[in-house]
């Protein structure tokens, strides 16, 4: 019977030894690896980086995050009412699960906000691509006769993708607070960047503008096309005189062409009365690159109602973040896999934005020196300690927090560096530091979906730090921030490509800059900027010689 129970046979050529040797090893290496990676930071090509996260985390079983929950219980997963129920969470899980994420929610939205988009969602599913008021309002602008609203039950705003990606994203969510306030339905222009990036915001419908639209080829619009409003104003083709705007005066469509390049006549879209005469407009195809709601406010057409819908002003970008943007299941994938495997283990997240212009470039050790520098005025990345003694002694006792520091760069020099920093030099107090940088991509590219959905994953990967640093005028910045719900520290631009005296500046508010004041007369009377500084303070610092970046922030 012992004989049997030992079963000597088994073990003559010293297999089960081994075997059980290696099940010790491989629990071990379970346990252990994700610490080593969290120690020693983590930095490749995105793809191999995401995808090896991906093998890891399944490798795990969840072990991966045994210090600390990488989802809140209990997290409210609609957002106090900002998101409608009812969505199918296998088609969008960011959907649901980014609220597990999130770490600040500063602001609710208010009961106004709140019936404003349930009404919007509405007439999106009555207007909406695919509906019979679609297709009647498209076969009205297709005949080429004038068109207003008068004719047509809906009404539109087309937004048209430009520039890079958070340019786009703060420039279509003022798009869609502009169709909020002007009861218009929000459709996108489809172009292969920007597909597979974002899940469908509105429930029963698509913002995706069909490919069969009149309008052909709007990647040709711009400052000096002939159905710009500026232009069609020069040339008389339509009137900012409400007594002579009539349904039979407006064109079919207007272009609203408010990018950096904007000319002066174009600005009018900022005066009060040609917004009433816009309002008659059926369709308005809308090109932007920046973020200019604050510029809304000085419309007495919109200063009320964007008051009762937002009665914290620092918090539109981030209600309207929330409520729009949703990170495709492929995008939102890279993104849980890189967080669960290098930042879910840290008790707080901090995150480092970097980007550097070319009108405003300076070495990289000026730069490195800068964030350093800034760093030690604000308390930002762990101070080192010298005394190694006391480090050992305070990571015995378990005295300090370990942390994890997020490098969001298009270069890898400043990753190194910081790296280099923590694993030379132990943190001050003890506890672990972990460097990581998702990718580096060396610049910025244009027009590729790949390098869109990295900077997406990114901006995302940052929105759930703890702390961030940010770097100033940057839109990629400005919505990681927003997202966040986290008033930033912004990193100042270089002036005469020299390291500005002030490294950086905490600021004021959440809400990103307004890149463009609206400089113009309306009925020959100038904006009244004293009013407008009311909602909007000046916020950053910029070289003379970019006259149309001026930083404007709104601020409670």
């Amino acid at each position: 019977k012992k004989s049997d129970d030992h079963r000597p046979a088994r073990r003559r050529d010293g297999k089960e030894e081994r075997m059980g040797r290696a099940g010790v090893v491989l629990i071990v290496c379970l346990f252990t690896l994700p610490f080593l990676v969290f120690l020693f930071g983590g930095r490749a090509a995105a793809p191999a980086v995401w995808h090896n996260a991906a093998k890891l985390t399944a490798t795990g079983r969840g072990m991966l995050n045994v210090s600390r929950p990488s989802a809140t219980s209990g997290a409210d997963e609609l957002f106090g009412g900002l998101l409608a129920p009812g969505f199918d969470r296998r088609t969008c899980l960011s959907r649901y699960q980014s609220p597990h994420y999130y770490k600040h929610s500063p602001y609710a939205p208010s009961p106004h906000l709140l019936q404003k988009l349930r009404d919007y969602e509405a007439r999106h599913r009555k207007c909406g691509p695919g509906t019979p008021l679609y297709a009647k309002s498209v076969d009205h602008l297709r005949s080429g006769s004038s068109s207003s609203t008068e004719d047509d039950e809906c009404n539109y705003v087309v937004w048209i993708p430009y520039n890079g990606l958070g340019n786009r994203m703060l420039s279509l969510l003022s798009t869609f607070l502009y169709a909020l306030l002007t009861g218009r339905v929000l459709l996108v222009q489809s172009t292969d960047d920007f597909t597979d990036l974002f899940c469908e915001p509105f429930p029963g419908g698509t913002w995706a503008l069909p490919p069969d639209f009149p309008v052909a080829d709007m990647s040709r619009l711009g400052a000096r096309s002939n159905e710009s409003y500026g232009n069609l104003l020069d040339d008389k083709k339509i009137s900012n005189d409400l007594a002579k705007a009539t349904a039979q005066s407006v064109p079919p469509y207007v272009y609203l062409h408010l990018a950096h390049d904007l000319r002066r006549s174009d600005r009018r879209f900022y005066c009060n009365d040609d917004q009433l005469v816009l309002a008659k407009v059926n369709w308005l195809l809308l090109q932007n690159d920046f973020y200019f709601v604050p510029a809304l406010y000085d419309m007495a057409e919109f200063e009320g109602e964007l008051r009762r819908l937002f009665p914290a002003m620092e918090s539109v970008a981030h209600l309207l973040g929330r409520y729009l943007f949703h990170p495709s299941n492929s995008v939102w994938g890279m993104i849980t896999r890189y967080y669960h495997s290098y930042l879910a283990q840290a008790e707080e997240r901090i995150g480092v934005q970097i980007r550097m212009f070319s009108w405003a470039s300076i070495p990289v050790d000026d730069m490195y020196d800068q964030i350093m520098a800034c760093s030690r005025q604000e308390h930002i990345l762990p101070d080192v300690d010298g005394d190694e003694a006391n480090t050992t002694s305070a990571a015995a006792n378990g005295s300090s927090k370990s942390k994890a520091i997020l490098i969001a760069s298009l270069r890898a020099e400043y990753y190194e560096r910081i790296k280099s920093t923590y694993y030379e030099h132990a943190a001050e107090g003890g506890g672990g530091v972990g460097v990581f940088q998702p990718s580096h991509e060396e610049k910025q590219t244009m027009g590729q979906r790949s390098h869109n959905q990295k900077a997406l994953a990114e901006i995302y990967l940052l929105s759930f730090s703890d702390v961030l640093l940010t770097t100033g005028i940057s839109t990629f910045g400005y919505m990681s921030s927003s997202l966040a719900g986290l008033r930033p520290t912004m990193l100042m631009i270089a002036k005469d490509h020299k390291v500005p005296e002030t490294p950086c500046v905490r600021a004021m508010s959440m809400e990103p800059c307004f890149h463009m004041t609206p400089d113009v007369k309306c009925h020959g009377k100038e904006v009244n900027k004293e009013e407008l500084s009311r909602h909007v303070k000046e916020c950053e610092d910029v070289p003379k010689g970019m006259k149309w970046i001026k930083g404007i922030k709104l601020v409670d």
